[in-house]
């Protein structure tokens, strides 16, 4: 009899959706190996496809791709990493990515008959996630960067920059991809978010005790760091804290960036 444990049955079952006995009977005949259990799970048509759309995709896989003045970013969202890691899986968010660059959203649709197919053979609620395409101004430069894990890509991101290098458009893909800025100047945060941050600021600043006389100082450097958490012109560039994404652009812009991860 093949060793293993509860635990294994819950994480097949976590990671397939599968019932507990086709589990059970998963792991004995693949010697309690959860890699091929899986993949014996799918064989034998085990993993039950009448939910599918239901179940959440938590998993997935990321590609950008530049093609002279256009760039495209697509995620491609399953519900286990098992499925997202397979070289079918990450061959064709490859290619989803490439088609956008070059073809457009309508090139785009014309694979969706790809996806439902690799749906059906995994088993697995398997659909387009986000979908981003610039098309670059005159003058303008793009870069990327794609953090890969396990063989897939799970951190992509798409920068446009006039009046910089490629070295400083590659540099500001890098520091994106880690920082996860959400907006790229102050002005792009909507009014309201603002508001109640500083509203949240100030209401803490009192429960603290400060002088009502400094609350708007006090206020405004809170402010500050709650910026620059999020905005990525005021964020501490990654490889040299001193100075500033405004710093190191030093006359150039950053007309846009996108950036998407795997489970956000």
């Amino acid at each position: 009899m093949a060793e293993y444990s509860a635990k294994d049955v819950a994480d097949l079952r976590k990671r397939t959706g599968a019932g507990i006995l086709d589990c059970r009977q998963a792991l004995e005949e693949n010697g309690g190996d959860l890699e091929a259990a899986a993949k014996w799970l799918v064989e034998k048509g085990k993993i039950s496809a009448g939910k599918r759309a239901d179940r959440e995709r938590s998993q997935g896989a990321v590609a950008v791709v530049i093609d002279a003045a256009r760039g495209a970013v697509v995620a491609l969202e399953c519900e286990t990493d098992f499925v997202a890691k397979s070289a079918e899986f990450v061959q064709l968010v490859d290619e989803l990515a490439a088609e956008l660059a070059t073809g457009g959203e309508e090139a785009l649709a014309v694979q969706r008959e790809r996806i439902e197919k690799l749906a059906a053979t995994s088993k697995e609620n398997v659909a387009l996630g986000r979908t981003v395409r610039f098309e670059a101004a005159e003058g303008a430069i793009l870069d990327s960067y794609l953090h890969i894990q396990h063989g897939r890509g799970v951190n992509a991101v798409l920068v446009e920059v006039i009046g910089g290098s490629q070295d400083l458009a590659h540099d500001l893909a890098v520091h994106i991809a880690f920082t996860r800025p959400e907006y790229l100047r102050r002005e792009d945060v909507p009014a309201e978010l603002v508001e109640a941050e500083r509203q949240t600021a100030t209401t803490i600043a009192r429960n603290e005790g400060k002088p009502e006389a400094a609350l708007p100082k006090i206020v405004e450097g809170r402010l500050n760091g709650w910026f620059k958490e999020r905005v990525l012109l005021d964020q501490s560039y990654v490889r040299d804290e001193k100075q500033t994404i405004s710093q190191l652009l030093a006359g150039a812009e950053v007309r846009r960036f996108a950036q998407v991860v795997v489970g956000s």
